[in-house]
């Protein structure tokens, strides 16, 4: 193999694609294509933990019922059923690597919490530092392995496909990826008997969000281009509880707060969730953010208040350390006083469709994690399920690949930079970025309308008219690259949730508030291509 030629090339370096490499590299070369670091994903920010039903007194039937039941009639069963019965093996591969869960010192069984929309204390935890804690334990793993190369400041341009270069096969196949190195400005062309797509969500589509600046929806993007089914793009999930700080605008403040005990109040200290749901502070994340969203429009709020100080201090300092020191640096004691908070752009719960080996419709590529579809989340994802999700697919995919003898040596063409030239300048990149994002806030968030959906698709296509001039004629950068993609994605989001004629999950509309009596998914097929 030469340094640009893998067995599978994996973009993205959050749990999906470490733990996928993981478990493929003893058998197989591989190569992990990371935008910046190996540290920056959204996995590494992941606070609550990994949810499995595996308490004597949680049975399996419960954790499927409640994915169900946030899913809003739109979990896949036979996916939701399969993940749910491999969370207990999911969580053992990891205890067995060395991932050194919270544990209950009386009995040193592991330290299982809550969150929104489960039914039973069913979350393995690290503190509250899970995601971090499990990603850098990976890294070590990763970086000492011989079978690995990790392609840091690297992103992916897009995935080249016997289609695209006009090559005859049977079916559209995946033959290998053009990648832009971004300290060296090139773009270099990489072949891969298998790429597995594991590049997160996209909620950086937003103007406000939890997610790390990577998660700009590269994968859904490239899939699409490459002929990827999308579905249920609509369904983007608001975290409920985002701190509300000019200074610190990503941060997510844990739902398992609420797990043990907080509760969202307004500016007086007055309670509010028990208005809007039975479960109170613990209803699932679309009906939180929902509820968040309707009392700061009707009085006029900037934020609400997450109270966790009626719990003991000790308690609360050694149960969120991470979250009481940082908020404790923006001058906020949350032993003593209430956490403002906002809700904020946190899961993209559609993606590139997959079936359970994480297969596309074309052959040889794969979506692991956040960037796919498995007909898990439905219309809601049920907090906790995401790492669960990585973790499970990523065990099917590595099985699909090693039991798959496809090879290619196809020389593939070069990146054509011939007729381009450096940009005199980049400021329509950061405008449009801007731009962008903010009216995706305003009219394709939490509340949405007919007329708000049209404003926005008008300006994506306009948007997306100057971006692709730009990119036809300049050399490109990262920046370029994930603007290109946001402007994909939004246009996903947008007309999927023009398709949907109803409220439902995480799609509430004002022009069509009830759901419909069947729950269908929204799939979007590419324009030119054949399945």
């Amino acid at each position: 193999m030469n340094k640009n030629n893998f067995n599978v090339l994996i973009i993205g370096s959050g749990l999906a694609g470490l733990a996928t490499a993981l478990k493929l590299a003893d058998k197989k070369s591989i190569g992990i294509v990371c935008k910046t670091n190996l540290t920056e994903s959204s996995s590494h920010w992941a606070q609550g933990g990994i949810s499995a039903a595996i308490s004597s007194k949680d049975p399996i039937s419960s954790h499927i019922s409640d994915t169900k039941i946030a899913g809003a009639g739109l979990c896949n069963e036979a996916i939701t059923e399969f993940v749910v019965n491999n969370s207990e093996k999911a969580l053992d591969w990891l205890i067995k690597i060395g991932v050194a869960f919270t544990k209950n010192k009386k009995t040193n069984d592991l330290n299982l919490t809550r969150e929104g929309g489960h039914s039973q204390m069913r979350i393995a935890h690290v503190a509250d530092t899970t995601g971090k804690a499990i990603q850098e334990h990976l890294i070590k793993k990763i970086l000492s392995h011989p079978n690995i190369t990790v392609l840091e400041n690297h992103i992916a341009v897009d995935i080249i496909t016997s289609e695209k270069i006009k090559m005859k096969m049977k079916k559209n196949t995946c033959l290998g990826a053009y990648i832009l190195d971004n300290k060296k400005n090139i773009v270099n062309t990489f072949s891969a008997n298998n790429i597995v797509l594991a590049t997160g969500g996209a909620s950086k589509v937003y103007l406000y969000t939890t997610n790390p600046d990577v998660s700009t929806g590269d994968g859904i993007a490239m899939g699409w281009r490459a002929g990827c089914k999308v579905a249920n793009m609509e369904f983007v999930q608001f975290h409920p509880t985002c701190l509300f700080d000019v200074k610190d605008r990503s941060f997510l403040i844990s739902e398992t707060l609420r797990g043990e005990g907080a509760k969202l109040v307004l500016p007086n200290g007055e309670t509010f969730m028990e208005k809007y749901d039975d479960r109170g502070d613990l209803a699932p994340r679309d009906i939180v953010a929902q509820a968040i969203d309707y009392e700061m429009k009707r009085k006029g709020l900037t934020c609400v208040y997450l109270d966790i100080s009626h719990k003991p201090a000790d308690f609360i300092q050694k149960r969120f350390p991470m979250i009481y020191q940082r908020c404790l640096d923006r001058g906020i004691n949350i032993t003593k006083e209430p956490i403002p908070v906002v809700p904020a752009a946190h899961y993209t719960c559609g993606g590139i469709m997959t079936d359970q080996s994480g297969k596309t419709n074309i052959n040889q590529l794969y979506g692991i994690g956040e960037v796919s579809f498995t007909g898990l989340h439905g219309a809601n994802r049920l907090a906790s399920n995401s790492l669960l999700e990585c973790l499970v697919f990523s065990s099917t995919a590595a099985t699909s690949i090693l039991n798959n003898d496809f090879s290619h040596d196809h020389k593939l063409p070069k990146w054509d930079e011939s007729r381009v030239t450096d940009a005199d300048e980049e400021v329509l990149i950061t405008h449009t970025w801007n731009e962008l994002r903010r009216f995706m806030w305003n009219y394709v968030g939490i509340v949405r309308t007919n007329k708000r959906l049209s404003r926005a698709l008008h300006r994506i296509n306009m948007l997306r008219d100057e971006v692709g001039e730009f990119y036809k004629n300049f050399k490109i950068s990262s920046n370029l690259i994930e603007l290109r993609n946001l402007l994909q994605v939004a246009e996903l989001i947008v007309l999927s949730s023009i398709e949907r004629k109803e409220s439902r999950g995480l799609h509430y509309s004002k022009d069509f508030p009830k759901p419909d009596k069947i729950a269908k998914n929204t799939v979007l097929v590419p324009p030119n291509f054949k399945d």
